[in-house]
């Protein structure tokens, strides 16, 4: 067969196949979209001395049975987490989400010591119009393990921040809750395959952190 044939009889096969119509935005196509495979989850190793544990914004106000189940169904394996963390003298900082809230309103299972920082109310990115940068610096902290609630606001600007900050950044997966699950797979998503975050930020969880 000559190289014109061959080539008339690839460019009809191609014709001939189906062809899936593409909508000209995200929108119109949103049913038809599918999840990604999962991200993997890997162990991370942290030095006690290099790392912070941040608990932001698990308040009464946002992790309950009612508000958000599943940040109440996690409490145990962050309360878990914390005490391991607190025996190897890790730094801890929580947060707070709402204005008027301090550290009276962190949950009980959670509740911060009387010497470990509370941040007021930030927004999303804790590192804005905080010294949460220079503190963390100045202590020698390279690497953080991240929880908060919500995943979507708190954990993915926060994390993304931090990694462009040039931190490194752990995030367990038991230690982050939305209202809804699409957006708590769209963080690890996001997370994991950001360009210059991505190389900073290992998925995990709690169970598989060690220090």
């Amino acid at each position: 067969m000559n190289t014109r044939l061959r080539g008339h009889l690839v460019a009809i096969l191609i014709a001939c196949l189906p062809v899936t119509a593409l909508a000209d935005n995200v929108i119109e196509q949103w049913s038809s979209i599918q999840l990604p495979p999962a991200p993997e989850l890997k162990p991370a190793k942290a030095d006690p001395a290099k790392t912070a544990l941040l608990l932001f914004d698990f308040t009464t106000q946002t992790c309950s049975t009612e508000r958000r189940p599943r940040c109440a169904a996690n409490l145990p394996a962050l309360a878990k987490l914390l005490s391991e963390a607190r025996a190897k003298n890790v730094l801890v900082i929580y947060s707070v989400a709402l204005a008027n809230t301090g550290r009276a309103d962190i949950v009980k299972e959670i509740a911060p010591r009387d010497n470990e920082t509370v941040l007021p109310a930030l927004g999303p990115d804790k590192f804005i119009a905080s010294d949460l940068e220079k503190d963390l610096k100045a202590r020698g902290i390279t690497s953080i393990i991240l929880t908060g609630t919500a995943a979507n606001t708190t954990v993915l600007v926060t994390g993304g921040s931090a990694a462009l900050r040039g931190f490194d950044v752990i995030v367990p997966v038991d230690g982050m809750s939305s209202n809804e699950s699409f957006t708590e797979a769209y963080t690890a998503w996001q997370l994991v395959n950001s360009a210059r975050i991505m190389t900073k930020v290992t998925l995990t969880k709690t169970g598989m952190i060690s220090f």
